[in-house]
Parts: C-alpha cells; structure tokens; sequence
C-alpha cells in the first residue's frame, strides 16, 4: 500500500462495535531502512518534525510511514477514548500492515513510549515467527515512556486526582496546538499502568539515540537519563541539547534528528 504523503491518507479499519475507528496512514514509497513515525500526544502527522522526516526521506530515497492514532489528526474515534493499549494496538497494525524490511522507528514524546513497546512486540513477534519487518533502530526525541504515571499521576495535586477518581475525566490546560483544554481520563492513568517500563530493563536489540532537551518542562532531562539506565550498555546514544525545549523542532533541532536518523540508516 502506498500514498503519496501530499494525496488524501489510506485508511485502516480497527475494532469492532463502539471500538471500531479509522486509522489514517501515509507512506512515501523507496528504499530501506525504512522509516516511522509515532507522534506525541495530541499531536499528528503534519507537525514540524514529521514533515521534515518525510521530506529526508523523499530527498533520500527511503521509505517512510507516518499515521495518526485514533482521537487525532485524520484518524477517526474520540481522543477521550484513547489509552496507550489502544494507541499501541494501532502502531502495531499499522507497522505489519506498511512496512517490510529493516526499520526505524522515530518517536516522539508519547511517541518514544510507543517506540519502546512496539519495538517490544516486534521482538517478541519474531521469536515466533521468521520473516517481515524488522528494527534496524530507534530515535527517541524528548521520550515520555510511563508518563501518565510518572509526570502525570504522581505529580498531579490531590484535587485533580480526585476530580480524575470520582468524575472519570480532568480537563487539562494546554499550552500547545490551539490552546483549549484537554482531558485526562481515569482510563488513560489506569491502563497506562499495564505498559509501564521504567521498572526493569528495556531490551530493544537494537541501536538507540535519545535527542533531549535540557529545558523541557513537560518531559524532565532526568526522565530521559532514568530511560538510558533500563536500556542495554552498547550502541545507546543520549544527546542532551542545553538549550531545548520539548518540542525540539528548531532548524537545528531538526538538523540533529536527521542525523541520529542517518547514522543507523
């Protein structure tokens, strides 16, 4: 399957019943390793930092995937009703449905969490059975894994976790996108907990780079150093960018995140 990334998106059918939604994906033809793209949260496939991936990868030749997940961009469904199982079960179909051969899995903020637990399943998925894609590596950019529980629950004041406990949902103030406020649901904390890996080591199989800003407020630079001590010793590369933000999607930020993506391809 491939669209060009300016025509309309395919879309991918999931669930069933009240579950059921529309993914929308694009893939940008060539050769590997391949490319994909997992967002942030709240966020989608026509920010800065993916549009500058998949133009890397038309200059290039390469491969690249990119999608939203249900509740944003053009996919369908409510963003209240996302968890990271979902958002997970989404990434998965969408990796075995449009990628072949090696890959490289970009991702960013809640998108890093998500390139952890689907390098995961594609571990784990190839123990079973031979063939299809593979990882060549990741590029994880501000990376959020178990940030539901760690930058959220923890640190949410008594008050919002009880208005999240007894009314299922809090509205919370974004300083992103358009600026309206955006719920945080007692499903989203509680399933996140299914997912969580800080706990215990983190074994991809393959190279990582970490881009991380030092002046993040949302994801803490010790977040990222927290990450680097779960994963293996060899070929794991942190890059503290002093003067960073969350976003990272500076000229130079971009700059950065196109070389870590070139040096595994």
């Amino acid at each position: 399957m491939t669209s060009s990334p300016d025509d309309a998106p395919d879309f991918i059918e999931m669930g069933a019943g009240p579950s059921a939604r529309r993914i929308a994906v694009r893939r940008r033809a060539g050769k590997g390793p391949g490319l994909v793209w997992l967002g942030g949260f709240k966020s989608d496939m026509q920010g800065t930092k993916a549009l500058a991936l998949d133009a890397w990868a038309r200059d290039h030749g390469r491969t690249c995937v990119r999608f939203d997940y249900s509740g944003h961009g053009e996919s369908s469904g409510d963003f209240a009703d996302g968890t990271i199982g979902r958002w997970l079960e989404e990434s998965v179909a969408v990796f075995e449905q449009f990628c072949e051969g090696p890959q490289i899995l970009i991702g960013s903020s809640m998108g890093g969490w998500m390139a952890l637990l689907l390098a995961r399943e594609i571990r784990k998925r190839q123990q079973k059975q031979q063939g299809g894609a593979s990882l060549a590596g990741l590029v994880l950019i501000a990376p959020a894994p178990d940030f539901t529980e760690e930058l959220m629950w923890k640190n949410f004041p008594a008050d919002v976790k009880a208005e999240i406990e007894t009314k299922g949902m809090w509205l919370r103030p974004s300083e992103y996108g358009d600026g309206s406020p955006y719920p945080i649901t007692r499903n989203l904390i509680e399933e996140g907990r299914n997912h969580l890996l800080l706990g215990s080591a983190i074994d991809v199989g393959c190279p990582v780079r970490i881009l991380q800003g030092a002046q993040d407020p949302d994801v803490p630079w010790r977040h990222a150093f927290a990450l680097t001590h779960r994963l293996p010793a060899d070929d794991v590369v942190l890059t503290m960018i002093q003067d960073g933000d969350h976003r990272l999607s500076r000229p130079q930020d971009i700059a950065r995140i196109l070389a870590a993506v070139a040096e595994i391809g």
